[in-house]
């Protein structure tokens, strides 16, 4: 039987010797197991659930809220996964009604009122999906170490699943001067195709973000991505991250996808060299080491979004064997042009029943 075991603050007394990670702003034993989820249940002092509608800054189209129908473990698998925000309201709701995320427990707090996150409606277009996004920022955050997740991505149009790390304290100040890291994003488009190439279940991306401000963001340096036939929609991998204070690499089943070793100038140097940034504004991380932004503590967050007007779903790709992409990235309209073009791809997320989740057999991570 798989059990949950989450090592905190003793793990740092195991040995007679600290290394490199810290958790929770307590040194750990060296090749520690710091944390580990085995999913025999959903275990809600260690996930906290984002209630928002407030789309991740990218104009995604899902609800985030805290429902057995979302996210749920079963055979010890916790799945993510997406509904029709009119299956819990009713019909006609998407476009006439109005929805308040704002609770009166603690527990079912809005989470993040940008961009109308807590309450939406009016005549305005509800965000018509609903999905779920859990993250450990209340109970486990780590600095260096090494993280694997065993997961299956969904199938279905337009899903967006995510398995990625953000800062616990900002101490570099708002995104992305305070980095992310992300363990795996994919698409749930079968065939997704941009330039000959599939960008959908046979994609799986790993990258880092990191830059002074919004806009300048460095992470076209720090990108990569690798395919695989028939997809990992199919089967369960293995995503993988190594963070130490010399370097990050990100591994799929144990072999390399990327790697980023900073010189003396760390980040900034990198940068301003590619030209992701210019030299002449302020380097947030002038005072710190040269892994910064990415030497303080971060958290889990396993999330399943739904379009968005970013360019994650590039206007240009084709969805060949199913119905075009229903709306335009620059479109004002964009989450009712998305809901109307419902006929098109809601019959994907019904037809993959259960695989239209987002399925994650264990996370692990370990000190350095």
């Amino acid at each position: 039987m798989k059990l949950l075991t989450l090592i905190l603050v003793a793990w740092a007394f195991i040995g007679s010797a600290y290394g490199q990670t810290t958790v929770n702003g307590v040194p750990a034993a060296p090749g520690s197991l710091v944390f580990e989820d085995n999913f025999d249940k959903l275990d809600f002092s260690v996930w906290q659930h984002e209630k928002t509608m407030s789309g991740g800054g990218n104009w995604e189209f899902q609800v985030y809220d805290n429902s057995r129908t979302n996210s749920f473990t079963k055979d010890s698998i916790l799945y993510i996964k997406p509904t029709l925000t009119e299956d819990r309201y009713g019909a006609g709701f998407v476009t006439t009604g109005t929805l308040d995320l704002n609770g009166g427990s603690p527990a079912d707090e809005c989470t993040n009122p940008s961009f109308y996150g807590c309450q939406r409606g009016g005549g305005n277009t509800i965000n018509p999906a609903m999905a779920a996004r859990i993250r450990t920022v209340n109970s486990f955050s780590f600095k260096y170490g090494r993280v694997e997740v065993r997961a299956k991505m969904p199938t279905g149009d337009w899903l967006w699943p995510a398995i990625w790390l953000l800062p616990r304290y900002n101490a570099y100040g708002t995104w992305p001067a305070s980095g992310e890291i992300d363990l795996v994003e994919s698409r749930g488009n079968v065939r997704l195709m941009q330039n000959g190439e599939n960008i959908g279940t046979e994609r799986a991306g790993q990258t880092l973000h990191w830059g002074p401000y919004w806009p300048y963001n460095g992470y076209g340096n720090t990108a990569w991505a690798k395919n695989t036939v028939p997809g990992y929609n199919t089967d369960f991998h293995r995503y993988q991250l190594e963070w130490t204070p010399d370097y990050l690499k990100f591994s799929i089943d144990d072999v390399e996808t990327g790697r980023v070793t900073p010189g003396a100038g760390g980040f900034w140097e990198l940068g301003t060299s590619s030209g992701a940034f210019p030299s002449t504004i302020e380097n947030p991380w002038r005072f710190a080491t040269k892994m910064a932004p990415f030497d303080e503590e971060f958290y889990l967050i396993i999330n399943l979004a739904v379009g968005g007007t970013n360019g994650f779903f590039p206007d240009d790709a084709v969805n060949e064997g199913g119905a075009p992409k229903p709306w335009a990235n620059p479109s004002s309209n964009a989450l009712g042009d998305f809901w109307n073009g419902r006929a098109g791809w809601y019959p994907t997320w019904q037809a993959a029943g259960e695989d239209a989740a987002i399925q994650v057999d264990y996370v692990r991570v370990w000190a350095l």
